[in-house]
């Protein structure tokens, strides 16, 4: 098991760092394209961040769960 861990790490830093994805919905995506190629791609940056932190919270809790029903 501790061979899986730094894998699994590495493979969520891959995830969390490509940003290449366009994680936009319809509405966003037309206010993306009247602001232009800069502001858009920081708009996209954000919404990823957004959605980063509350995937990150749940991979915490879920770690510790896994833990405690492993002791």
């Amino acid at each position: 098991m501790r061979i899986r861990i730094p894998y699994v790490a590495t493979l969520c830093l891959f995830l969390g760092f490509s940003v290449n994805g366009w994680s936009q919905c319809s509405i966003c995506t037309k206010t993306a394209q009247q602001l232009g190629e800069g502001p858009a791609s920081g708009m996209n940056g954000g919404i990823i961040y957004l959605a980063f932190v509350p995937l990150l919270i749940i991979g915490i809790i879920a770690y510790k769960w896994y833990r405690n029903q492993k002791a």
